[in-house]
């Protein structure tokens, strides 16, 4: 499928089309079972034209099985989801069935995990305060066996309905594109910027907009544990964007007679 806001905005990396299927592609890029593993690094994959998929069983991490619409994930963190709250806060030193967990995983987990384990992500102040991350969470438990992420020149949108279309950016384009979802959207605030790991800014944050009447994109990669990530995929100053399809659809109706072919727009892209 081509793309005109890819065209327009002169993107150096393709959209990534976000697919649920019962299917598995053949040769996609997937992770091992019981392997840890970011699935933005499998998005970013499909961004340079390699599909990629994730599983029930091949997810990850707690996290991004989460992010991704495999359900609450976070059950079955190490030591449960009371041991992964104070890990995203404060850690979990100090607590007895929590360093137990640690103690037990030091014969498979690195020794990084273990410290952040132990010592927390400080990401969130309290672990009650993390109760409330995940309770405000859009949760959802999708209806197929797996995620597909595919560059979106291969989508074929009369045999595939992509659930969401992903954008990975510099700066200037991310301005381009939140401007373009405001272009016809009613109102001024159609671009939601949640605090969530990146996996879950650009999954089930965006898949809870998709159903709605007026859907929003969602801005990602305010989550630092995923910049880093993919600093070794993209270099420096890469933004995402994740679009939900009916929304990605007016937008690309829109690009013609838009900001994209004027002046300003013009001169500040002219050297991308």
């Amino acid at each position: 499928m081509y793309s005109q806001i890819a065209e327009a905005i002169k993107l150096a990396v393709q959209p990534v089309a976000v697919i649920f299927s019962d299917e598995k592609p053949e040769k996609a890029v997937e992770f091992k079972e019981k392997t840890w593993g970011c699935t933005l690094w499998l998005m970013s994959g499909a961004a340079k034209g390699n599909t990629a998929v994730c599983s029930r069983k091949t997810f990850g991490c707690f996290g991004g099985g989460t992010g991704v619409g495999f359900g609450d994930q976070y059950e079955n963190f190490p030591g449960g989801t009371e041991c992964f709250c104070r890990f995203l806060s404060s850690g979990n030193k100090g607590d007895e069935m929590c360093e137990a967990v640690a103690e037990g995983m030091k014969q498979f987990a690195k020794p990084e995990f273990i410290e952040q384990f132990l010592q927390g992500e400080r990401y969130i102040k309290t672990p009650e305060d993390v109760h409330e991350f995940i309770d405000d969470l859009p949760l959802i438990d999708i209806p197929t066996e797996y995620v597909i992420y595919k560059p979106l020149s291969e989508v074929d949108p009369e045999k595939e309905k992509p659930v969401s279309i992903v954008f990975f950016s510099d700066p200037d384009q991310f301005a381009a594109i939140g401007v373009l979802v405001n272009y016809s959207s009613p109102g001024n605030d159609n671009v939601k910027f949640p605090f969530a790991g990146g996996c879950q800014s650009l999954g089930i944050h965006s898949y809870a907009e998709g159903d709605k009447e007026h859907p929003k994109a969602v801005a990602s990669l305010m989550d630092l544990s995923s910049r880093l990530y993919l600093r070794s995929a993209f270099g420096e100053n890469v933004m995402a964007m994740s679009v939900p399809w009916k929304l990605f659809q007016v937008m690309e109706e829109n690009v013609d007679g838009s900001f994209l072919q004027c002046h300003t727009w013009q001169e500040l892209s002219k050297d991308k």
